[in-house]
């Protein structure tokens, strides 16, 4: 341990101060970019579109009448060489006719045998070359749309927010042809104008870009060009001028769908409910129409919300919830205007340990239901609350009012409990409401903005258990917005402000005060106490930022608050205590000029504290980070973060305060170039706090590129956590005096985990794919050295077995006498061990069989094994999870795009 201690820290350090002196450019290396001129020059760049008179030919070949007009091709570089002229001529042209937009590009190169072209599936980034073009419809200097195509055919659309944040989600239907030439590839795209909205009027100017990655140079030149070291995107666009007389169109589509799902797994002898095999099937429709008001609208009618990939594994620990990714299509389509809530205007994130609440968290729609089976027996309990129905407004209002509305409805759920004689159906999921409501207004083409979001969960609660169990009514409102305070956009003031509340009867709001997100029972604070006969909960919270993110420096400046009663879990996520008040300073320098060893590189620091409304500190570190890019294209990022003593408020889990002594933690991830068929990753940390915990973890990644369309990544990772103060459990003792008559019981543990992750890529063509996913995972841990808080604000503790108390095992419990032959009162606790063995895995074949209509195939399967709790072997833990029974599902989904 004490080695690959020692190698860790040796390996970090060693990157990091390899940095030192290496960032001033190298005498005599280029000439002078006079980067002020070109920033000048781009902005009166104009490019005009033209009206087609005959038939356009989609088919990649440059070779109608109309491409005798002039191109565009003036591009600068944004790497290698910051400002730099392109090394090779890229031509592009903007036509456009009643129903569509065309835009065609030839990029020339000087050796057509180095244009890479990886196939990729639809939305999927792969190392290519790309042709990309970039429009803000509106020419709001902040929104917009981008469309990537390569050589290969391959496609991807986002859009475009905040100026500089993308959203993939989004998905247009348009259409692209390629071809690759003897003196470079060329690209046509069609984009349909009722895909874009745009205001209604006769003449249109909207903001335009083009960029290109030549990938074999690293290189990627933009038409209108932004420095490096500026964070600005959209807003340097160029004036597309020329589009007269167009109409966006109504857009109506229709998605009916079918799925089939055969789930295969172990029966279980005398379960009713587990005979080996289940099978279900469903039908329903999405609707997407386009309003004349530039809204769009998602309607869907007993839609599928399953997800073709499965969920990572973990082991969690902690008191809060996990956080996944949500996956399902109606929820991650167009949901940039709901997850940019508070971001807007700032660019900058420079959160350790704000929790950054998330008002909506979209997975909570649907989520497995939070009741439990009043009877006991075989129980077959749903997976998840069906949706009965949801729409989603998304769009633009003709006053400048950026809106995002989701509504739904999920129905009761009940779970069915066979005790073999008799066969009951309990109620564990009521009836639900969910509304979402979201504005955003932007004033004078972004420099201002201000906006709102709400959020509403309404249940009909039937049963006693549901009625303890959850709010009846809860309700969030918040503000945001932002002001630049110069032209050009250096500095920025921005955040948000808000409340909720909350709703229910008395055993629900009691629950809710004692959860981990509120702790009112802690008995040593003096600004939060419990209510057992209060019905309602209400807090406030917010957080503002004043930046400077435009230039070499970069300056941040916060400050949060969330008051002990904020709470947004039940439409939204928070994965710790509210009762803080945060403070954040930070300073960076970016280099964007190639030096001797790095070819750009950013270096910031700074310090973050928390206090809770009691004012003791309970959280602070001084961080040191260090990104850059070297010279033979390998990337780094280095951190070092240092921790202070501070006080704890949630160690204890509802108990009082306990000190947590001083610590750091190193972190290094390297890169290797991606132009290379094998690209190498990696990721190390150690961290140590003293006397309490050490822990490191290495993680090594492998991307395989043999062909075009198939590509390979494996990713082992390997982990070890001792610590000395893993909550267990706490109990009452009205002889604990000092600990206010409870007894909190801590553990020591050794946790090891073992994970990997392989994803293999095979690309048949743009519209057909196949993709494997499979995570194995072991996470064991051993406790021992049980023992007790004796002091709150201390690391004092008393390990049972030491002095006159005693610990015994038996029968897998632990016998403890605190005081041995004392008045204090013997109990036990349950052996904690663990050894969690997953493997995870996906097959799923996808074909897009006809623009915007699609086909699935997917397999998926799990295994778990729990055998040897606290042992870890590694031979004989992967002989187990690989001989485990699995659970097999086979699923089936057919969709069919109707334009209407």
């Amino acid at each position: 341990m004490l080695r690959l201690r020692l190698g860790l820290v040796l390996f970090i350090l060693f990157e990091l101060l390899i940095f030192q002196g290496t960032l001033l450019p190298a005498p005599g290396q280029q000439a002078e970019i006079d980067k002020e001129a070109l920033k000048k020059a781009q902005e009166n760049k104009v490019v005009r579109a033209l009206r087609l008179a005959g038939e356009f030919q989609l088919d990649g070949f440059l070779n109608e009448a109309c491409y005798q007009q002039t191109a565009c091709q003036d591009f600068i570089q944004t790497d290698p060489v910051d400002g730099a002229q392109a090394t090779e001529k890229t031509r592009v042209w903007v036509f456009y006719d009643s129903a569509n937009l065309y835009v065609a590009a030839f990029c020339h190169d000087s050796d057509p045998k180095g244009i890479i072209g990886q196939l990729g599936r639809r939305d999927y980034s792969v190392d290519s070359d790309w042709f990309i073009f970039c429009v803000d419809p509106y020419f709001d200097r902040r929104s917009g749309f981008s469309f990537w195509v390569n050589p290969a055919g391959s496609m991807i659309d986002k859009a475009l927010y905040n100026d500089i944040s993308e959203d993939k989600s989004w998905d247009g239907v348009w259409e692209a042809r390629t071809r690759v030439l003897a003196d470079g590839w060329s690209v046509e795209m069609r984009i349909p104008f009722n895909q874009l909205r745009f205001p209604r009027k006769e003449n249109q100017v909207w903001g335009v870009n083009f960029q290109r990655i030549i990938k074999r140079k690293n290189e990627k030149v933009s038409f209108a060009w932004v420095p490096k070291e500026d964070n600005a995107f959209v807003s340097r666009f160029a004036r597309l001028e020329g589009i007269e007389n167009i109409n966006p169109g109504r857009r109506i589509e229709a998605f009916p769908y079918s799925v089939g799902q055969a789930r295969f797994r172990p029966a279980e002898p005398g379960n009713p409910f587990e005979t080996g095999h289940k099978y279900q099937g469903n039908i329903g429709l999405d609707l997407k129409a386009g309003l004349k008001t530039n809204l769009n609208l998602d309607l869907t009618i007993n839609p599928d919300f399953g997800q073709v990939e499965v969920d990572p594994a973990v082991i969690n620990l902690t008191a809060y919830e996990t956080y996944y990714e949500e996956k399902r299509p109606f929820f991650i389509e167009g949901s940039s205007i709901f997850t940019n809530f508070g971001r807007g205007g700032i660019y900058i994130n420079a959160d350790q340990n704000w929790p950054n609440p998330r008002l909506f968290y979209s997975r909570r729609i649907g989520r497995e239901p939070q009741g439990y089976p009043q009877h006991d027996g075989y129980v077959n309990f749903p997976d998840r609350s069906t949706i009965i129905g949801a729409f989603k407004l998304t769009g633009k209002l003709g006053s400048g009012w950026n809106i995002g509305v989701i509504n739904a409805v999920t129905a009761r759920e009940y779970a069915t409990v066979d005790d073999l004689t008799s066969r009951y159906r309990d109620e564990v999921a009521p009836l639900s409401y969910f509304g979402i409501f979201r504005g955003l207004k932007e004033f004078n083409r972004g420099q201002q903005g201000f906006g709102f979001l709400l959020t509403s969960v309404v249940r009909n609660l039937r049963t006693d258990s549901l009625r303890s169990l959850l709010a009846g009514e809860a309700f969030s409102l918040a503000f945001d917005g932002w002001a630049f305070l110069d032209k050009k956009r250096n500095w920025v003031l921005g955040g948000w402000a808000g409340g909720t509340v909350i709703h229910g009867h008395s055993a629900a709001i009691y629950r809710i005060q004692r959860s981990s997100i509120h702790y009112f029972q802690r008995p040593d604070a003096t600004h939060v106490s419990l209510v057992p006969e209060a019905t309602s909960l209400t807090g406030l919270g917010g957080k503002f930022s004043l930046a400077k993110q435009q230039g070499h420096s970069i300056v941040y400046l916060s400050a949060g608050v969330l008051s002990p009663g904020f709470d947004p879990n039940d439409t939204g996520y928070q994965r710790s205590i509210s009762d803080r008040i945060n403070f954040q300073a930070f300073y960076g320098y970016m280099w964007t000029k190639p030096g001797k060893v790095f070819r750009q590189a950013l270096l910031i620091g700074g310090l973050e504290q928390n206090h809770d409304f009691g004012w003791n500190k309970t959280f602070e570190s001084w961080l040191l980070n260090l990104q850059g890019v070297f010279r033979n294209w390998w990337s780094l990022d280095g951190t070092f973060l240092l921790y202070p003593q501070i006080l704890s408020n949630t160690l204890t889990r509802g108990g009082p305060l306990a000190l947590i002594p001083s610590g750091y933690l190193a972190q290094l991830s390297l890169e290797t170039d991606t132009r290379r068929k094998f690209v190498f990753y990696s990721s190390a940390y150690y961290g140590e706090t003293r006397k309490k915990q050490e822990q490191w973890n290495l993680s090594l990644g492998l991307r395989w590129k043999p062909r075009p369309n198939f590509n390979l990544s494996f990713g082992p990772s390997a982990g070890q956590d001792i610590n000395e103060t893993q909550w267990l459990t706490s109990l009452a003792d009205p002889l604990m005096t000092a600990t206010y008559g409870r007894r909190y019981v801590f553990g020591r543990i050794d946790q090891t985990l073992v994970a990997a992750e392989l994803r293999l890529n095979w690309i048949f063509n743009p519209r057909l794919s196949l993709q494997v996913y499979l995570q194995p995972y072991l996470a064991v841990g051993h406790f021992d050295r049980f023992k007790q808080l004796n002091l709150p604000r201390s690391y004092d503790y008393l390990v049972f077995g030491e002095g006159s108390s005693t610990i015994n095992y038996q029968d897998g419990y632990y016998l403890i006498d605190p005081d041995g032959s004392g008045p204090a009162s013997p109990f036990s606790i349950y052996n904690p061990d663990f050894n969690y063995k997953s493997l995870r895995g996906t097959v799923v074949l996808r074909w897009e069989y006809r623009l915007g209509s699609l086909l699935y195939l997917v397999w998926t399967q799990n295994r778990a094994d729990y055998a040897n709790p606290g042992d870890f072997s590694l031979g004989r833990d992967l002989g187990d999870l690989f001989t485990a029974p699995g659970d097999n599902v086979f699923l089936v989904k057919f969709t069919y795009r109707f334009n209407l």
